[in-house]
């Protein structure tokens, strides 16, 4: 008998089986053997009321287990990587005994481990340890007793040791929110790219898609635009998170003698920029905000709707990247969503884990550290447009402005 049917063989018994898992060594039963489960947990000393989850040898057999689940959340559990757990509405209650306290939420791990190829049954599923005691790696550093308790041990040597990420997709089916319960071996880059929409959706639609969660989309696209034309004699431009060519075909049209260079993470979004803008000014490219800027020396660098996915240090460290990138004398124009002063102004819509915008004057002060001199042109709720000169340390002074964050820049002429 090979370790699958000795796994379902020990399970389909009402035993318990210590098995390694992708990440950690596991404990699994039955998930509808009351006996079962109240002898695990009796095992880990771990309360009833918490809640474990329930383990799926293959995706199929997780989405035929619960019907329940939309469309969007099937969809996401498809794209997500193998060692995280997730948490879903359990409107029918399925797997009770697996649920805690709280049996309108299940939680859900889909692994895929060669050495139990071929096993259907679900099972309920905990770490291999004490309550609260350090995930086991490898199969010596499982709790004696509990290696004594079990009915089947299986030794897989030594595994990658870090548990999985546990995601609450709970609010994912009808806003498309999720959130990060408990961080593990999937990090939250990758999880964003499987979860946010961004990187699943029809490009063709995207900018009627925005449209209709930012209602001042066009004006701030226009006033970006309009700030860039301060950089008079631009050959040079650098588009930051081009999309699909809404900024880049805007700014091209105050400098006609201009090349640009775009460049944005996803190739779809690319892909429609290209059919719009022209090819023989226009150079697109996938890349990443966070890394090394395109090489060269650019007379005007423009970002809309893009920096604000990164958290503080991350917008630093671009403006410091964008200033090397410039020319002597270049202008930086990002319009983007900010943090308003007044709270009743946050009126676009932000995903939890992939839009991280920081306060206008942080923005500022950052702009102004790495060698800028920054000015707000626009401003209208939570959307702002900020024109920044590279300039000498010694040429920025503050400006006392009529915008509602309280220190701007002057762009020396």
């Amino acid at each position: 008998m090979n370790d699958s049917e000795a796994f379902e063989t020990c399970i389909g018994a009402g035993g318990l089986v210590l098995f390694p898992a992708d990440t950690v060594y596991g404990l699994a039963c039955d998930p509808g053997d009351r006996f079962a489960v109240e002898r695990l947990y009796l095992l880990k000393r771990r309360s009833r009321d918490k809640p474990s989850a329930v383990m799926f040898f293959g995706l199929d057999d997780a989405l035929d287990a619960l019907p329940e689940l939309g469309e969007r959340t099937r969809q996401a559990m498809t794209r997500l990587p193998g060692a995280v757990s997730v948490l879903v509405p359990n409107p029918a209650g399925r797997f009770a005994l697996a649920c805690g306290d709280d049996v309108s939420t299940l939680g859900v791990r889909v692994v895929s481990l060669p050495r139990l190829a071929g096993v259907r049954r679900p099972v309920l599923q905990s770490s291999a340890n004490r309550a609260g005691g350090p995930d086991p790696r490898r199969f010596e550093d499982v709790p004696a007793l509990l290696r004594a308790a079990v009915d089947l041990a299986i030794d897989g040597g030594e595994l990658p040791g870090t548990p999985s990420t546990v995601v609450d997709l709970r609010r994912y089916e009808a806003e498309g929110e999720w959130s990060l319960v408990r961080a593990g071996a999937v990090g939250e880059r990758e999880l964003t790219e499987a979860l946010h929409w961004q990187y699943h959706f029809d490009a063709s639609s995207y900018t009627q898609a925005i449209r209709a969660d930012v209602a001042a989309y066009d004006v701030l696209q226009d006033e970006v635009a309009r700030a860039s034309a301060a950089a008079r004699g631009a050959a040079r431009i650098l588009d930051l998170g081009t999309g699909t060519g809404e900024t880049a075909r805007r700014v091209l049209a105050f400098h006609s003698n201009a090349s640009l260079i775009g460049i944005d993470e996803n190739e779809q979004m690319l892909a429609v920029a290209r059919a719009g803008l022209p090819a023989e000014r226009v150079e697109l490219r996938v890349g990443r905000i966070e890394e090394p800027l395109p090489a060269g020396s650019f007379d005007l660098v423009t970002s809309a709707l893009c920096v604000h996915h990164l958290d503080g240090e991350g917008k630093a460290g671009l403006f410091r990247r964008v200033h090397a990138a410039l020319a002597p004398g270049g202008l930086f124009v990002m319009g983007d969503v900010v943090v308003p002063t007044e709270p009743a102004a946050a009126t676009t819509p932000l995903t939890p884990g992939y839009d991280r915008p920081s306060r206008l004057s942080d923005q500022l002060r950052w702009l102004s550290e790495a060698g800028f001199a920054p000015r707000v042109v626009w401003e209208q709720g939570d959307l702002a447009v900020v024109a920044a000169r590279r300039t000498e340390p010694s040429n920025v002074r503050p400006e006392v402005t009529s915008m509602t964050d309280s220190v701007a820049m002057v762009v020396p002429e």
